[in-house]
């Protein structure tokens, strides 16, 4: 898993461009008699595998490949080849490791160790970094579940600051959904030194920027998660010119349903109010991205169980807080009940070989642990055989 975790890491590959990827991924798996199935959603693989002489459960077990355009500032061995691109989310791991899950499944398979009847799905998606109309999107609306079936899906990520290998785990509401928003206001230019003559959109802008969090204070429950943060605020070109338009961008983030439709409310009424306050007009372009990702209670207990039986109570994080990222496989499990997990990526960071402190994934210093793998991996090979053969105990 290591070796094909740096291979992949070396040559880092955005999203729907994972076409090395992807061939390493085909080739891998059809050289364990996978049946492959490839180009779903551009560069997406599937790998289908049955037992048994009767029709019975179908599991899916889901990894994203793509990378993100940073520039790697790890000077490790086998940092990125390829000037601006970087795995710095960890995609790489989360790949090697779903195939050393598929190689460990296909050794019980050859030699009929596997219960009951069953199929097997493995997706390797493309394109999960992309924020609107990503892999998963993709992946089912070109039929995914028509053609291969789930009772039930799993999938990881690595996550920093979290001790190695731990597995952490959370029933219901888990990663937040994620839409943005551009609020364009637009007033008439002129002369700095003539403001009476021009309607300037700085000052809606500036109130709207302000009053946004009176929304997170006053209209959301104090009990419910929401977030909204100005990634961006631009206006005009010259100290001596009011600008025709000011601009900003938002980022919005919840993890309830009506929770996202108050925001959307709000922040469009108040956005609308300033600048007719200040005789302007404002546009908006609202853009709803990933939902909320949550996880099905039956199907979080049954891994919850599978890694305290296999790892001990102490490895096991059962409920961990919710966290205010967003992931595309919530689509996944809005389709399928599953549960998406967290495995402890420990406190790393990279420059030039040495190690740097603690960073976060999405950062130039980040590398993905190689220590944690073993632990997912095996998690994973105990909870397809807990799945398919509830009553049997998970060996270590």
């Amino acid at each position: 898993m290591k070796d094909w975790r740096r291979q992949i890491h070396q040559h880092p590959e955005l999203g729907f461009e994972e076409f090395a990827t992807s061939r390493l991924v085909a080739e891998l798996l059809k050289s364990w008699g996978y049946d492959v199935h490839t180009n779903i959603a551009v560069t997406g693989v599937v790998a289908v595998l049955k037992w048994g002489n009767k029709p019975g459960l179908r599991l899916g077990l889901r990894a994203d490949m793509d990378a993100l355009p940073i520039q790697e500032a790890t000077g490790l061995p086998w940092a990125s080849q390829i000037s601006g691109k970087m795995h710095a989310c960890g995609h790489d791991g989360h790949t090697a490791i779903l195939l050393g899950v598929a190689e460990a499944i296909s050794r019980l398979h050859r030699t009929q160790q596997l219960p009951g009847n069953g199929t097997l799905n493995l997706i390797f998606q493309p394109a999960e970094e992309m924020g609107f109309r990503g892999g998963a999107e993709r992946m089912i609306e070109e039929g995914l579940f028509e053609r291969f079936p789930c009772d039930a899906l799993f999938a990881l990520h690595n996550f920093p600051g979290i001790p190695v290998g731990k597995l952490c785990f959370r029933e219901g509401a888990f990663m937040a959904s994620s839409d943005t928003a551009k609020l364009t206001f637009t007033g008439k230019g002129g002369h700095a030194a003539l403001p009476h003559l021009a309607q300037d959109p700085t000052l809606p802008a500036s109130a709207t920027l302000l009053a946004l969090q009176s929304i997170i204070g006053r209209n959301v429950d104090p009990n419910q998660t929401a977030l909204i943060s100005v990634g961006r605020m631009q206006a005009g070109t010259s100290a001596n010119v009011i600008p025709n338009t000011a601009e900003l961008e938002l980022s919005i983030r919840t993890l309830a349903p009506e929770v996202r439709d108050t925001l959307e409310h709000r922040i469009r009424t108040l956005a609308q109010s300033q600048a007719s306050a200040f005789d302007c007009q404002c546009d908006i372009v609202y853009s709803r991205g990933y939902p909320v990702l949550k996880n099905d209670p039956e199907m979080t207990h049954l891994a919850i169980n599978t890694a305290q039986e296999v790892f001990g109570v102490d490895q096991v994080d059962a409920s961990i807080p919710p966290l205010t990222g967003s992931e595309d496989c919530a689509y996944f499990l809005e389709q399928v009940p599953g549960c998406y997990f967290l495995v402890g990526n420990g406190d790393n960071g990279h420059d030039a070989g040495t190690r740097v402190g603690p960073c976060s994934v999405h950062n130039p210093h980040y590398d993905f642990n190689d220590a944690c793998m073993e632990a997912a991996s095996t998690f994973l090979v105990s909870l397809l055989s807990r799945y398919f053969n509830p009553n049997e105990e998970p060996e270590a």
